[in-house]
């Protein structure tokens, strides 16, 4: 005897089916985003609060909200694998542009045989035009020693010697450039990288630089950048005073 033929599966439930799966995604993509733009201005948030407080707790909570935004925007932008199911149409990822005021260098790439001849037939190649694109690019950080010379000049006539004077220094009879103070102090207060992991840095780069003499380098700028904070601090206060003189005074009624 005979099997019966097994029925297909509905198609309109198939699509329904694929219609509900849809929807749950789209609903978990919007709560990502709206996640995102949560933690987003909680750290804008915490980044108010931060400015001019003694404690580290806000600097902590940023840390951590940033932790967790870095982990669901990574999430979001990882390449999504195509749907096995037919008819389903991954949503394309936008293509952002880089910034525009970044340093540009081109390369060319010409083919393996040339430019001047085919590699089939041997005929002369002609321009037609190029195909372009942009990627992000880094050039990690590179230590130098830069030798300030300053030659000396004698007169023939007056015996005057004639030199150049000296460079300003960023630290007195120190060995770091205003640019070395820049990127120490940046690292440390801004990226948040303890001096100790600075050396470890440097060392692997080939750097030998003791704890200590960053710890002295920061103090020499926060010394050179004592100015600008005071004057910084002066106009708050003037600020503060303006506002406060400009605020009405509330009349209590005597009623």
């Amino acid at each position: 005897m005979s099997e019966a033929p097994v029925s297909s599966v509905d198609p309109a439930a198939r699509i329904a089916a694929l219609e509900a799966s849809l929807a749950r995604a789209n609903a978990a993509l919007a709560a990502r985003d709206l996640l995102i733009d949560t933690l987003r201005g909680q750290i804008a948030r915490l980044r108010r609060m931060q400015f001019g407080a003694s404690s580290e707790k806000p600097g902590r909570e940023i840390e951590q909200l940033e932790l967790a935004l870095d982990e669901l925007e990574t999430e979001r932008d990882a390449p999504v694998p195509e749907a096995a199911a037919p008819g389903v149409v991954a949503q394309p990822v936008p293509v952002r542009s880089l910034p525009g005021h970044l340093p540009r260098e081109e390369v060319v790439h010409e083919p393996a045989s040339g430019a001047c001849a085919c590699p089939d037939c041997g005929g002369a190649l002609r321009a037609l035009g190029s195909d372009a694109q942009e990627m992000l690019d880094i050039v990690p950080v590179r230590w130098r020693v830069v030798c300030n010379v300053r030659p000396k000049y004698s007169c023939r006539v007056c015996e005057k010697i004639v030199q150049a004077p000296a460079p300003v220094s960023a630290v007195a009879r120190g060995k770091a450039t205003f640019a070395t103070l820049a990127h120490v102090v940046v690292s440390k207060f801004d990226h948040h990288l303890p001096l100790y992991r600075q050396v470890e840095m440097m060392a692997a780069q080939g750097g030998d630089i003791d704890r200590s003499t960053l710890a002295g380098w920061t103090g020499q700028a926060a010394a050179l950048l004592d100015p600008i904070v005071s004057r910084i601090r002066d106009e708050v206060l003037k600020a503060d005073k303006i506002h406060a003189d400009d605020t009405p005074v509330p009349v209590l009624d005597p009623g």
